[in-house]
């Protein structure tokens, strides 16, 4: 189980291994997994601000 890099919240996986929400790339090209509840409480400039 991976965690939200904002909330710290466990993400769910599906079977093969894929998050439930969302994995966005910062400046440097580090991914970071977001949870849904996150994705929809925050805009992806919010998101990026915040890491």
């Amino acid at each position: 189980m991976a965690k939200c890099e904002l909330c710290k919240s466990a993400i769910a996986e599906n079977f093969l291994g894929k998050l439930f929400g969302t994995v966005i790339k910062d400046a440097k090209g580090k991914k970071h997994g977001i949870c849904s509840e996150c994705q929809r409480k925050f805009k992806k400039e919010e998101i990026l601000s915040k890491l």
